[in-house]
């Protein structure tokens, strides 16, 4: 005997495989926009030819889109199809999907951005596809798709999120190319941060002591911050550059300049780190009686929240697709990088799994970037957004998922906000897991 329940899976099934060949049938053009994207491969806030590749995409190659082309920023787009409102009435579920296309200074897209692009592009035709083949929806939806810029350098999202250009979202979803299949990975929280000495120049050799030399400055901070990272928890991360040292041996340096990051696993923590930091470069100005600058970033990047309910429905669809997520207890607790969508998961419920792409090469490497654009990386790419897809039909077909995604991130939102409020109180930092792969 066939029950609603059964005639609602039946038609749940019927949509994932709607969403799976509509995404298949357009793998050569989704093909070609990551590799246009690749192959132009161009820095944050100025990916003009890769934000414009999108926009076509979405008012030319697909159509009933309708598409704001510079949305909110100059290299920001939002392509929207279906009812809008977001969920006003409570009867609108407004599903979201993400594209970067930041590349990487002298390297290209050895982070993979052109892929992550592909897949927010791929979900979004395989999404409307299978909406649109469908006769009585359980809600009424809204697909959007925002191209979110300059995730490597300043936080194009965060930009956004303090624009408004993420209200009346009800859920987002991208995924991050890697060298392993996992549906979570704690990104680390992450701030930077512009330190410049100005001493005095003179003649290195026939008078030096009139001099103040400031590259002597930033060569003390960056041995101070060596040492001092004995003291810092096993989490914490800073690592940094001397962008410059001086133009000459013969002239004692008048100026010098350092660019260092500074991370730990939740945001609650980067304050403790950075008091730490600015005694080392501080101590250096005094030491060598040069004038110090500290420039702090225009935003600070978060960690990412977790959700339960997504990371285990994306699991499950990954599954039912082939996908062999990672065990290894090393990938899930070494920390490493950083991304804007941090802030991004404490605004809005979403996930951002890493998907791996067919290479070993690890990120911000020249054999990540040729891997980025191989199409050995197809497969896999493609095979992410349908997994993305049916995640967000799971949750459209059923509104108890979309209580317990929107439960779980309340939840996380309010663990966070305590501990912070925690160590506002007068607590030092604490104990935590570790965080692993991402992208800044």
């Amino acid at each position: 005997m066939r029950t609603a329940y059964n005639c609602n899976q039946e038609k749940l099934q019927k949509c994932k495989h709607k969403a799976g060949c509509c995404i298949d049938s357009a793998k050569d053009t989704l093909f070609a926009l990551s590799k246009d994207i690749w192959s132009c491969a161009e820095l944050a806030y100025e990916e003009k030819q890769s934000h414009d590749i999108l926009v076509r995409f979405f008012t030319e190659t697909e159509k009933g889109w309708s598409v704001e082309s510079h949305y909110k920023l100059d290299t920001a787009f939002r392509a929207t199809w279906g009812p809008t409102g977001g969920n006003a009435g409570g009867d609108t579920l407004n599903i979201g999907f993400l594209c970067e296309y930041d590349a990487l200074p002298g390297i290209g897209h050895a982070c993979g951005h052109n892929l992550i692009a592909e897949v927010g592009a791929a979900a979004a035709v395989g999404m409307k596809g299978a909406l649109e083949a469908l006769v009585d929806p359980p809600v009424r939806v809204t697909v959007t798709v925002i191209g979110t810029p300059a995730e490597e350098e300043g936080g194009g999202k965060i930009d956004l999120i303090e624009a408004g250009g993420f209200e009346g979202l009800d859920l987002v979803f991208m995924a991050h190319p890697s060298q392993e299949d996992a549906a979570y990975l704690p990104d680390m929280a992450e701030d930077d941060v512009t330190v410049k000495y100005y001493g005095k120049a003179s003649h290195a050799a026939a008078y030096p002591w009139e001099g103040i030399n400031a590259l002597d400055a930033a060569v003390l901070a960056y041995n101070n911050l060596s040492v001092l990272r004995q003291q810092l928890k096993p989490d914490w991360r800073l690592h940094g550059i001397i962008k410059h040292g001086g133009v000459k041996p013969n002239i004692i340096p008048a100026f010098s300049e350092l660019y260092f990051y500074l991370r730990t696993p939740k945001r609650r923590d980067l304050p403790f780190l950075r008091e730490k930091a600015e005694q080392c470069f501080r101590s250096a100005a005094m030491a060598t009686g040069c004038r110090v600058e500290l420039q702090y970033g225009p935003h600070e990047y978060h960690n990412v929240l977790p959700n339960k309910t997504l990371a285990r429905l994306y699991e499950e669809n990954g599954k039912a697709l082939g996908i062999e997520f990672t065990t290894d207890k090393q990938v899930l607790n070494t920390p490493s990088g950083s991304t804007d969508f941090g802030n991004l998961s404490f605004v809005v419920p979403g996930i951002h799994p890493y998907f791996y792409i067919g290479s070993e090469a690890l990120n911000h490497t020249e054999e990540y970037t040729a891997a980025a654009g191989s199409d050995k990386a197809q497969f896999f790419t493609l095979r992410t957004a349908k997994t993305l897809v049916m995640m967000a039909l799971d949750v459209l077909f059923n509104p108890e998922l979309l209580k317990q995604v929107k439960e779980d991130f309340h939840l996380s939102k309010l663990k966070e906000e305590c501990e912070v409020t925690g160590r506002e109180n007068g607590s030092g930092p604490g104990q935590w897991g570790g965080a692993a792969s991402a992208s800044r």
